[in-house]
């Protein structure tokens, strides 16, 4: 999974994937800080995989991992190239969803690069222009099926779902947000490679002193709560500052330093919750004495296409998964012969469809 970290200059982006990431990306207070994207891999935090290795030692522990992109500073105009337009365009093109850092935070001492903090304006700043980028897609592909039109009637569906979604971008709004309805509509929307189709997470940055009174009390939150629900977007509050002193804490430190906030995981650990969420992705698992380690796979993959995760032979040579799901495995003392015993090892075929938290050993021959 690749991620898109985005947003206007000095809003607290790279300070934030630094903290995320600890990769160093630099982080200062002028415009265009960030040129070229930074790119930072992170673990996916899962208890489950760590009790897995508690019981099987293994030689190798492998979580799923996702790719944080830090991608340039936007500005008005990044669609006709203005600023480090073509080059943020194109990196946001390469990513499978965006988090929108949204400043949500009073400072004197942080220039905002136009003035004032207005979340609103800012969002719409970054939409427009990826808005802009599309109509210019949405054009070509509608001239084309038009003329496609005069010999193939069939093609009348497609024209009016292009002129419905070009009128819904030439109105500014994102193509993620036009209602779809049905499958061939969602496929015109899902070939025409459109940034503002990609899911969108809006990152809250907000103060420590936010998070100590609560983020409700924080006006500038709750208007990016409503623009997230008319968009079909997700919300999160985040505080960079936070973050970075917590990147730099022992686990111990981090469950401590997160309990006298009132938070249960680290903002980190809530963006991939959210990321999962909004992409349909879930987490199988494999385990033994040679490795431990999650496969990330979309809902509703069957068993030889997650066995392919592993191996394109595990795929073709499928025969079967012996699968059990971890909540069951555990409440076994997360002793496999026993859980064969109580008959809780399943034998699937190739129409099953795998679960969050299966624990599976695929059979096959090639």
């Amino acid at each position: 999974m690749k991620l898109g970290m985005v947003g206007l200059p000095n809003v607290g982006k790279s300070t934030l994937f630094n903290a995320i990431t600890n990769a160093g990306a630099q982080s200062a207070n002028y415009p265009f800080c960030t040129i070229e994207p930074n790119v930072g891999m992170v673990s996916v935090p899962d208890e489950r995989l760590e009790k897995l290795a508690e019981i099987y030692n293994p030689n190798k522990f492998t979580p799923a991992v996702i790719e944080f992109v830090d991608i340039a500073g936007l500005v008005k105009g990044a669609s006709k190239g203005e600023g480090l337009g073509n080059k943020f365009l194109s990196n946001i093109r390469e990513v499978d969803a965006i988090v929108h850092v949204v400043r949500c935070f009073e400072s004197d001492d942080i220039i905002h690069v136009e003035g004032s903090v207005d979340p609103a304006r800012d969002i719409e700043t970054i939409n427009l222009e990826l808005v802009f980028s599309d109509m210019e897609m949405v054009t070509r592909r509608l001239d084309k099926a038009t003329k496609a039109l005069k010999g193939d009637k069939k093609m009348q569906g497609e024209v009016d779902f292009l002129k419905r979604l070009l009128a819904h971008l030439e109105n500014g709004q994102p193509a993620r947000s036009i209602e779809i309805n049905d499958e061939n509509e969602q496929e015109i929307i899902n070939t025409t490679a459109l940034l503002s189709a990609k899911p969108v997470i809006y990152a809250c940055n907000m103060s420590e002193d936010d998070f100590i009174n609560g983020i409700e009390s924080n006006n500038n939150y709750k208007t990016v709560q409503n623009i997230a629900e008319s968009e079909k977007a997700e919300i999160l509050p985040i505080c960079a500052a936070l973050e970075a002193e917590i990147s730099g804490l022992s686990d111990d430190e981090k469950v401590m330093f997160l309990e006298e906030l009132g938070l249960e995981r680290s903002g980190l650990d809530r963006m991939i919750q959210k990321c999962y969420a909004l992409l349909g992705l879930i987490s199988y698992l494999t385990a033994g004495k040679d490795e431990v380690r999650a496969w990330t796979i979309t809902n509703g993959t069957k068993a030889p296409q997650a066995a392919g995760k592993i191996h394109t032979d595990f795929e073709r040579g499928f025969i079967r998964a012996e699968v059990i799901n971890f909540t069951e495995f555990m409440q076994c003392d997360g002793n496999m012969v026993t859980a064969k015993e109580k008959g809780l090892v399943r034998s699937e075929g190739k129409e099953y469809v795998m679960k969050d938290g299966d624990i599976v050993l695929f059979r096959f021959n090639v």
